[in-house]
This record gives C-alpha cells, sequence and structure tokens, in this order.
C-alpha cells in the first residue's frame, strides 16, 4: 500500500533548487500535482530525491559475515536492503563479482547471490538492480554467460582486469598470493598456476570478449568498463558498446569519457575521504572539472549523502547540483527516466533528512516507507 499525503513546511529540493518551506505530495506511489490525502508538517527537514546508487558492494558484509556463513542469502538481501534504506536509497545497483579470485568473488557464490536478489527483490521496497562485475580473463566462462545474465535478470555488465600482468609478464607472484589462494579454496601452488595460465592467453581476450558484448547488447544490457586508465581504454570499451565508465584512474580516462559523451561514475568514498585509497585521481577534482555524472557508494552505503552534502558545504556545488550526483544522475544514467527529481509524475522516492543534524529521517520508495525513525515518524503516525 502507498501512502497518500501531502508533506508540508520542509525544504524541498526541485530541479532548479531549493524551495524553503515547500510542498509536496504523494498519490499513487508517486509526486502528485495537488495535494493529497492528509498533510504532514515536516519543517525542520529536508525533502530530497531519493538516493539512487549506481554502483555498490556493501552488501557482501550482510550475504556472508563470516567465511562458509553463506545458508540463507535470500536473507542477507533483505538485511542489506534495510542498510540501503537507512542511508536514504531508494534504487540500489548490487555489484556482484564473477571472478577467478574465487570466494565471495567466485562464480559460484555470483550464482547464489543473483538468484537470491531475484527472490526477494519483488517484496522489499527499496528497487535492487543486480550488476555483474565480469573478469575478462575467464575464458572458458564466456559461453552461455549471456544466457545467465538473462536468466539471472541482470541488466547491467561491467568488466574488471584484476590480473597482475606486470608481475606475471615478469616471472614474479603477486603479493598476498596465499592468502588471496585460501580465500578461494584453492592450493597457492594451483593459484599460481592458473594465473599464468591465464595471463598467457591474454591475446585471446579481445576477439572473445566482442562477441560477448554483441550477445549482452542484443539483450539490452547496459554495459560499461570498470578502471579505465588511458583515453586508448576507453575507446577500446566504447567500441564494444561499453559506455559507462566506472572508477576511471586517471584525469585522461576521465577526459577522453566526457569528450566522447559517456558517462562518468565516481566513488563518493573518494570525495569523503579527500582522496583515493589507491592514489587514483582525486573524485573532487574531477568533479570541479566538470567531469563527473554520478557518485557511487562503492564499498560504503552512508557516503553518497555524506558527499553530496561534502560537496554543498564546501561551495563546489549548490545543493541542487551536488544532490543530481546522487539523484537524478545515476538515475539517467540507468535510463530510470521515472525518478532522480522531485517532479510531478515521478516514482515518489524521498528522502527526508532532519536539518540540524543531516542525518536521515525517512525513506520513501515508489511512494511506500522504507525506513523512518525518530521524530518525523511521529509526525507521520499522528
Amino acid at each position: 500500500m502507498t501512502l497518500e499525503m501531502t508533506l508540508q513546511g520542509g525544504d524541498v529540493l526541485r530541479p532548479g533548487g531549493l524551495e524553503r518551506g515547500g510542498e509536496i505530495a504523494i498519490a499513487d506511489g508517486r509526486v502528485a500535482a495537488a495535494p493529497a490525502g492528509r498533510a504532514v508538517d515536516l519543517s525542520g527537514y529536508l525533502v530530497l530525491p531519493g538516493i539512487v546508487d549506481v554502483h555498490g558492494d556493501g552488501f557482501e558484509r550482510h550475504l556472508a559475515p563470516r567465511r562458509g556463513a553463506m545458508k540463507q542469502m535470500a536473507e542477507g538481501v533483505v538485511a542489506a536492503e534495510a542498510e540501503l534504506a537507512a542511508n536514504g536509497i531508494t534504487t540500489a545497483v548490487l555489484a556482484q563479482f564473477y571472478s577467478w579470485e574465487g570466494g565471495l568473488r567466485g562464480p559460484e557464490f555470483a550464482a547464489q547471490v543473483f538468484e537470491a536478489i531475484k527472490a526477494v527483490r519483488g517484496s522489499v521496497v527499496t528497487d535492487l538492480l543486480p550488476q555483474l562485475r565480469f573478469e575478462i580473463h575467464m575464458l572458458e566462462d564466456y559461453a552461455g554467460l549471456a544466457a545467465k545474465v538473462a536468466g539471472w535478470q541482470v541488466p547491467y555488465v561491467v568488466f574488471n582486469d584484476h590480473l597482475p600482468h606486470e608481475r606475471l609478464a615478469a616471472g614474479k607472484k603477486p603479493p598476498r598470493l596465499t592468502g588471496q589462494a585460501l580465500k578461494a579454496g584453492r592450493n597457492p601452488e594451483v593459484h599460481w598456476q592458473m594465473l599464468k595460465d591465464m595471463h598467457a592467453r591474454r591475446d585471446e581476450v579481445p576477439g572473445t570478449l566482442d562477441a560477448l558484448c554483441a550477445e549482452l547488447a542484443a539483450l539490452d544490457v547496459r554495459l560499461g568498463s570498470h578502471d579505465d586508465q588511458t583515453a586508448e581504454d576507453r575507446a577500446v570499451w566504447r567500441e564494444r558498446g561499453a559506455r559507462i565508465a566506472e572508477f576511471p584512474e586517471t584525469l585522461e580516462a576521465a577526459e577522453a569519457a566526457r569528450a566522447a559523451g559517456d558517462p562518468v561514475i565516481l566513488g563518493s568514498p573518494n570525495v569523503v575521504r579527500g582522496g583515493s585509497h589507491k592514489g587514483n585521481a582525486s573524485a573532487v577534482e574531477l568533479i570541479a572539472m566538470g567531469l563527473c555524472d554520478a557518485l557511487a557508494s562503492d564499498y560504503h552505503y552512508p557516503s553518497p549523502r555524506r558527499a553530496a552534502l561534502m560537496l554543498e558545504r564546501s561551495g563546489l556545488l549548490d545543493l541542487a547540483g551536488a544532490w543530481r550526483l546522487v539523484s537524478d544522475g545515476p538515475a539517467q544514467m540507468l535510463g530510470l527516466t521515472d525518478r532522480g527529481t522531485l517532479t510531478a509524475g515521478k516514482r515518489a522516492d524521498i528522502l527526508v533528512l532532519d536539518k540540524a543534524t543531516q542525518r536521515v529521517a525517512a525513506t520513501i520508495s515508489g511512494g511506500r516507507v522504507s525506513y523512518m525513525a525518530g521524530e518525523v515518524a511521529g509526525r507521520f503516525l499522528a
């Protein structure tokens, strides 16, 4: 059952800016053009579009809190959804590895995750969208992957390459190899040989990858690349149809994406931390240069809200511009034109923030409450 009510007195963020002491109505799961239902006083609160998180893997801690504790995957997805809602996220892309790294990143675990998302997404309030992150050197897994993607109802695939090519080319074992192997349940020497074998077949990857991208495009799957380092990287991926640039590592790669009209995702923890923990390009600097279309939670669900508010407080962007990076920008990138702004006719995806503390007070997704706590709950229930 969706809400039917009119939220009054809060500061409402419209596409053109902040409407102080504004009014917004909800009916039939959408933002209504005229007052509806009873009035709720939200003076002292900010009323913002719900956050659209375009890439996050923070759900892993819920699905496998301890190694081997993966028996009730659907319960983990439900727990993750509660955390998403408590952080103002109304649409979430759950980014799951399909990788030679094994364990929580292995194909078997990925299959369980995607089946669990499919099983519960209709019974939770937050809109959950699965993303498959495919390691491109897994040549034995290409056959049938597009069919698996279709069966899992995955609308978005991103390509990764985490092989340590430089060390492999030099015949050197990568650091932490033993720990990585044991985590994946492999003998370290077997794991080492597997890495060398994949590296040796690297020349087979481009052609096989071209064919897979064509298969996925025929299924209307959205495609992206991850960690582009050069303009050439971006050009190669664009030619394959992978138009989204996730977390470009350099200014060069981000500029190349922007020049070609490819949307750029940056990590909101990078903004909150004041820089990349890996020493890559600063998200704040790229945002200042207009080279960002969306900020993603990456590995920390509170960060999109915190990053947008920090950008506004710093004066780099006004609130509308900063919030667009976590709402309308990512919605457009995902082709979700029915959300992202508080405009009549769009989904009632609403985040209510306490103005004094800037904490999440309530989250409404598609006109249904996904999270509510504290004083604001009393106002809604009065």
